[in-house]
């Protein structure tokens, strides 16, 4: 009976030592998998125009693009100096010194710059798709991949995506969770620029190309900027 036992517990930790192998190896083959899956999504989306991701324009419930009037042309503040805003979310006005970085196109709020720094953007011909924070994962996903897509030549790759609470500025229209804003230059022979807001209920990458190419990069403050 005691030799039975032995064998039996040999037996036992023999599978016991299986499964962890095979578990490890397992685990080990989806840690090296997953970089791999993840680049070779990323090279695909590289690829796709933008049109591509999210639902079509015309089911996207945006509103007619605002033509507001913009202020703040090389209005710089320091750096973490407060201000506020008129319009929600910003499309124009005072902006700190430091703009965000030129070549990182989508945030979360864990990464995100000041609002302010993104307005510096604005001024150099940017187009940012504000978000709010509260969309579910598969929309803000949908948006990451538009920041990875092929963008229109129009906009010269000067696209940013970035979160927005609810306590940085106005609310939104109701049902609204997605914002394009770009800031236009001078309308000519006057010295009136304008600044342009559309708000849409969900994201729509078709809805996006139609605003960059009605507001293209060079269409801006100071477009050789950045």
């Amino acid at each position: 009976m005691i030799e039975k036992m032995q064998r039996d517990q040999a037996k036992s930790d023999r599978n016991r030592t299986i499964l962890i192998v095979v578990a490890s190896i397992v685990v080990g083959l989806a840690i090296i998998a997953y970089p791999a899956i993840k680049l070779i999504q990323d090279s695909r989306t590289k690829g796709q125009a933008i049109s591509d991701f999210g639902v079509s324009a015309s089911a996207a419930s945006c509103d007619t693009p605002t033509d507001d009037k913009a202020g703040g042309t090389q209005d710089h503040k320091p750096d973490g100096t407060k201000i506020m805003y008129n319009e929600s979310p910003p499309s124009s006005g005072p902006h700190y010194n430091t703009w965000a970085p030129f070549g990182k196109k989508f945030y979360t709020l864990a990464d995100r710059p000041a609002i302010s720094n993104l307005v510096h953007n604005l001024e150099h011909g940017y187009t940012i798709l504000w978000y709010k924070d509260t969309l579910p994962k598969d929309q803000i996903d949908q948006i990451e991949q538009i920041s990875k897509g092929k963008l229109p030549d129009t906009s010269l790759g000067k696209f940013i995506a970035a979160p927005f609470k609810a306590d940085e500025g106005k609310p939104w229209p109701d049902g609204k969770n997605v914002a394009f804003a770009h800031w236009s230059g001078n309308k000519a022979g006057t010295t009136e620029a304008l600044a342009h807001r559309q708000f849409c209920g969900s994201v729509s990458g078709e809805a996006l190309k139609t605003f960059i190419d009605k507001y293209p990069a060079m269409d801006a403050q100071e477009p050789n900027g950045g």
